[in-house]
């Protein structure tokens, strides 16, 4: 007798030539012993990534030290003690994220790649004529992680301290600042675009590999300006390396309660989110997804953790894999008309 169980598929009890006799009744230990590797096979093809002792890469697409770094290790480090399984945290940094993105992209669907992505995920494919992923189609969302806010901030050498001020700097003196991002597509980038149509200011684009070498730059006093996240800037502007002027964002955030909106400056139109979330390549099985969803919002929910996040400018946020896939195809939508507006052309 033959029997057979595969992944999607059944192949039935046969007698020796292959077909079960008419009218021949299966015994009944048969049907048992069949109902149970049905459910034992489902479940392994399920969650085929959860063996034990599996690794577990996250692609981080940008370089160590920035906001998803440090969130992907943070994270990481809880799911291998909560999961007894060893997590490696890879930086693939280059072209705004579309390098480490394609790279997960095209990863085994088995649950042991995930990527870390940032708001840039969903920004670089208006930006781009050409851009290595489908945002939709090549992943599975798993969950909203955390959203961080923007910071306007300024070299020390610079001769202002409001964003009124730096504003009346640049009008005095166009075209002769320049400001840094980590490349075409960041969320700084179109931040400073933005701020640029907002106050009708002309800055220079100086755009860099990475975050890392945007900001030692600033620091350095080689470009007099950027937007940043505020967890990057707050260190260096209590160490008086940098200045922050205002944040982007609807109101003061909780950890630089002495940095003014930009809002409150009069500066309208500068409201920059700046998500960062977990994915899976797109035929990664629902059930690993729904596993990883679960643990992490877990992880969030963690008061520990939450607190560790809030002290960094991050706001754990959760919820579930169809929240954050709503978020991607809201923020689609959203960054084609902000480039569409902001005159923008693809490269």
């Amino acid at each position: 007798m033959g029997e057979f169980l595969s992944c999607g598929r059944w192949v039935g009890l046969r007698g020796s030539s292959g077909v079960a006799p008419a009218g021949e009744n299966i015994p009944a230990a048969y049907q048992r012993v069949a109902a149970f590797l049905v459910v034992v096979l489902f479940w392994s093809c399920a969650a085929v990534a959860q063996q034990p002792g599996q690794a577990i890469t996250i692609i981080v697409p940008y370089t160590p030290g920035t906001g998803p770094d440090t969130l992907a290790r943070l994270l990481g480090e809880e799911i291998q003690v909560r999961w007894h399984q060893p997590v490696v945290v890879e930086n693939k940094p280059g072209a705004s994220g579309n390098i480490g993105t394609q790279v997960a992209a095209r990863a085994p669907a088995d649950g042991s790649t995930l990527l870390l992505a940032a708001s840039p995920f969903t920004q670089n494919v208006s930006l781009f004529k050409s851009v290595p992923y489908d945002p939709v189609a090549d992943f599975a969302p798993i969950v909203h992680l955390t959203d961080a806010f923007m910071a306007l901030a300024v070299h020390p050498s610079l001769p202002v301290t409001s964003a009124q001020g730096f504003v009346a700097h640049l009008k005095a003196h166009p075209g002769q600042v320049d400001y840094a991002s980590p490349g075409r597509g960041t969320v700084h980038h179109l931040a400073m675009e933005l701020f640029k149509l907002a106050t009708g200011t002309d800055v220079k684009h100086v755009p860099y590999r990475g975050s890392a070498p945007a900001v030692q730059d600033l620091v350095g006093g080689h470009i007099g300006c950027m937007f940043l996240p505020v967890h990057i800037g707050l260190p260096l502007a209590k160490d008086n390396q940098i200045r922050l002027l205002a944040v982007a964002n609807n109101e003061r955030v909780s950890v630089a309660p002495d940095v003014p909106t930009l809002i409150e400056q009069g500066i309208r139109g500068v409201d920059i989110d700046f998500w960062l979330g977990m994915l899976a390549p797109a035929a990664t099985p629902v059930a690993t997804v729904e596993r990883y969803n679960s643990v992490l919002n877990d992880i969030l929910r963690t008061p520990r953790i939450a607190d560790s996040l809030k002290v960094q400018g991050f706001v754990a946020v959760g919820g579930s894999a169809h929240d954050f896939a709503e978020l991607i195809a809201k923020d689609l939508a959203k960054w084609r008309k902000v480039v569409r507006d902001a005159g923008i052309s693809p490269e």
